[in-house]
């Protein structure tokens, strides 16, 4: 049963968590985490679902000194939650868009009918482009398997020896850096 507030044990373990307590932590995501997949399992695919699990408790981690206990923090973690199933499709959007042709990217410029489109897209190709020089070779590899050829993170794995973890992992962190260098490229 959802409860109005934050109580006591809520308010604690947000205390230790902003006070830096590892085992509070380790608390927290033990807790939360099963509890987040399933109620995000419910609202997309489960193979996307992790990475929005993931996605929320860093997010929720960053927010938490603003955390006001009016709710309590599973409510609270939900909404965060929402808003990153949000951004996750927002993001696979932008993700179709560079990746479904990242061979040819300048095709995609031609595509567009009106000159303000072709501008933006050509724009947009030369961010995607100037992102993925900014990132090491192994990410770019990680993001072209997954993302070109469209395998699965079994098979990107499998193709570059790894364990699925370690590849899940590596492709979590390939698309944190590809984003902060596509932000950072904002000079277009």
């Amino acid at each position: 049963m959802a409860k109005e507030g934050g109580d006591l044990e809520e308010t604690s373990l947000v205390t230790r968590l902003l006070g830096g307590d590892e085992g509070a932590l380790k608390e927290w995501v033990k807790e939360y985490e099963p509890r987040l997949l399933r109620f995000v399992v419910k609202k997309m695919k489960p193979e996307d679902a992790q990475e929005v699990v993931q996605d929320t408790l860093l997010a929720a981690l960053d927010c938490l000194p603003v955390w006001s206990g009016r709710s309590s923090l599973w409510s609270w973690m939900c909404g965060i939650a929402r808003h990153e199933i949000a951004d996750f499709y927002r993001k696979k959007r932008l993700k179709t868009i560079a990746f479904s042709r990242f061979a040819s990217l300048e095709q995609l410029v031609g595509e567009m009918s009106g000159p303000e489109q072709r501008l933006d897209r050509k724009e947009l190709v030369m961010r995607i482009k100037a992102a993925m020089t900014q990132l090491s070779w192994g990410q770019r590899q990680l993001l072209q398997l997954k993302y070109m050829e469209e395998l699965s993170v079994d098979r990107v794995a499998q193709r570059l020896g790894m364990t699925f973890k370690a590849t899940e992992s590596a492709l979590f962190r390939a698309r944190r850096a590809f984003a902060m260098a596509f932000l950072a490229n904002d000079k277009f």
